[in-house]
C-alpha cells in the first residue's frame, strides 16, 4: 500500500532548509529521508504533506503534495523519523524510540487534518492497532543532522554498499590506511594516484561517476556521491551528495546535490543545501574561542544547541562572494546572496542581497534567472512547477520580513 510523507509543525521550523523543501526531501547521513522509507517500505513514496508554500515543489524523483483524500490502507510516515535499513515491521503503527514514526490508516483521511502540521500521529492510532518496532532514530533540532552525522554514515554506508557494483581494482595507486574492507567504490567511478583513504574510523563509498583526484585524503565515514569531483586537501567524516565539486578541506559536514564548493576554504560540521555556490575562500568557523556551547538562531528565537563544535547552515540556492566569513552557528537564508568585507552577521535572511546589514532583497525576476542559469550548468531545467514553488517561496519570506522587520534579533549577532 501507498505511503505518505508528513512534515509535522516541528519540521515546520528547520530552518533554513523548511523555505524551499519538505524536511522528507533533507539529507540525513547518506541518504535523502524518504529514500529512507523506500528502503522500508518497499515502494516509491505517493504524496507528501507540507506547508502551503511548497504544494508546487518539484525536484527529481519528489512526490508532489497530496491533493486529494488519503485511501485507507495507507501508511502516513512522519519526516523527522529516520528509519536505518532494516526488514519491513509487521503492524499497522510503527514506533521508533518509543514515538508513533508511522501509522496505516483504517479509514479514508482527508489530508486537512494535518495542514498545519499540529496533528500529532498518535491522534491516529486506534486503540486496538498492533505495533511494532522500527529502528531508527529522530530528529528534533536541525543541528541533529550534524550531531548525529558520524553515526548515520557508519550505519548507512555499509548498507548502500551491499546492494552496489563494486569496484575491486579501485585503488590501484592509492593508500588505504585501515582496514580495507570498509572501503566500496562503485563501478564508474575514479580514484587518482595519490589519494589516502583513511578508514581508521568509518567506511567510504565513493558512488558511481564521482572522481576522488590525487593528493585528496578521504577520511571515513564518508559518501561521495554520484557524479561529484572532490579536489585535494582532506574530506572528513562528511556526506556529499550527486554532482557537487568539493574543493579544500570538508569535515562533518552535509553536502547536498549540485553544490559548488570549488575553491580553497573550510568548511566544518556544517549543512549546505542544494545549489548552494561557496566563493573562494569561505570559511566557517565550527568552534568558538570560549570552547562554549553554541547558539544558533531558529524561528523560535535563539536556542543555546549544546554543542561545542557547529559550524553553518545555508538554505538552498545560498550563496557567498570571495573571503566571506561565517561564525559558529551562523544561518544564511534560502537564496540569500551575500558578499561581506569582514565577518558576516550570525543571521542572513532568505533572499537577501548586499555585503552588508541592511540588507537589500534579491528581486524575485533575477533570482530566478540566476538560477535557471545555474542549475543549466548541471543540464537541469528550472520547469513551470519549479518556477511556481521558488515564486511562492519568495512570497512567503517577503512575508515573513513584514512580519518581524528585525530577523537578526541582537542576541543572535556573533
Amino acid at each position: 500500500m501507498p505511503f505518505y510523507l508528513y512534515d509535522d509543525a516541528r519540521a515546520r521550523q528547520f530552518e533554513p532548509f523548511a523555505l524551499t523543501r519538505p524536511v522528507s526531501e533533507l539529507c540525513a547521513g547518506a541518504l535523502i529521508t524518504r529514500h529512507r522509507w523506500v528502503r522500508v517500505c518497499g515502494e516509491p513514496a505517493a504524496g507528501m504533506i507540507v506547508a502551503d508554500h511548497l504544494r508546487d515543489f518539484v525536484e527529481f524523483d519528489a512526490p508532489p503534495a497530496v491533493a486529494g483524500v488519503i485511501p485507507a490502507g495507507a501508511r502516513i510516515v512522519n519526516a523527522r523519523c529516520l528509519p536505518s535499513s532494516g526488514p519491513t515491521p509487521k503492524g499497522d503503527v510503527w514506533v521508533c524510540d518509543g514515538r508513533v514514526a508511522a501509522v496505516r490508516l483504517k479509514a479514508p483521511l482527508d489530508p486537512a487534518t494535518l495542514a498545519d502540521g499540529t496533528t500529532a500521529l498518535d491522534a491516529l492510532v486506534s486503540p486496538a492497532a498492533g505495533r511494532a518496532n522500527l529502528s531508527g532514530w529522530w530528529v528534533d533540532n536541525v543541528w541533529d543532522y550534524i550531531r548525529d552525522l558520524h553515526a548515520h554514515l557508519s550505519a548507512d554506508i555499509p548498507a548502500l554498499a551491499a546492494g552496489a557494483a563494486l569496484r575491486a581494482d579501485a585503488v590501484a595507486g592509492a593508500t588505504v590506511i585501515g582496514p580495507r574492507e570498509r572501503l566500496f567504490v562503485e563501478r564508474d567511478a575514479m580514484i587518482e594516484p595519490h589519494t589516502i583513504f583513511d578508514l581508521t574510523a568509518g567506511p567510504v563509498f565513493v558512488r558511481r561517476g564521482a572522481t576522488v583526484q590525487a593528493f585528496t585524503r578521504v577520511v571515513g565515514p564518508c559518501v561521495i556521491g554520484e557524479g561529484s569531483v572532490v579536489v585535494g586537501d582532506r574530506i572528513a567524516a562528511s556526506s556529499i551528495g550527486e554532482r557537487c565539486r568539493v574543493h579544500g578541506e570538508l569535515s562533518m559536514s552535509i553536502v547536498m546535490g549540485c553544490t559548488n564548493k570549488s575553491h580553497d576554504g573550510f568548511v566544518g560540521h556544517s549543512y549546505l543545501g542544494r545549489w548552494v555556490n561557496l566563493g573562494a575562500g569561505t570559511i566557517t568557523s565550527n568552534l568558538k574561542n570560549t570552547y562554549g556551547s553554541v547558539q544558533i538562531w531558529t524561528p523560535d528565537g535563539v536556542r543555546d544547541t549544546g554543542e561545542t563544535f557547529l559550524g553553518s547552515f545555508i538554505g538552498d540556492y545560498g550563496r557567498t562572494g570571495i573571503g566571506t566569513r561565517l561564525t559558529t552557528g551562523t544561518v544564511l537564508g534560502a537564496g540569500a546572496n551575500i558578499f561581506p568585507t569582514g565577518v558576516a552577521p550570525k543571521v542572513i535572511p532568505p533572499f537577501a542581497w548586499g555585503d552588508r546589514e541592511p540588507y537589500g532583497t534579491f528581486e524575485l525576476a533575477k533570482f530566478l534567472e540566476v538560477a535557471e542559469r545555474q542549475m543549466a550548468r548541471r543540464t537541469v531545467m528550472l520547469s513551470a512547477a519549479g518556477h511556481r514553488f521558488l515564486t511562492a517561496a519568495h512570497a512567503r519570506a517577503a512575508d515573513l520580513r513584514m512580519a518581524s522587520p528585525s530577523p537578526t534579533p541582537p542576541s543572535a549577532a556573533p
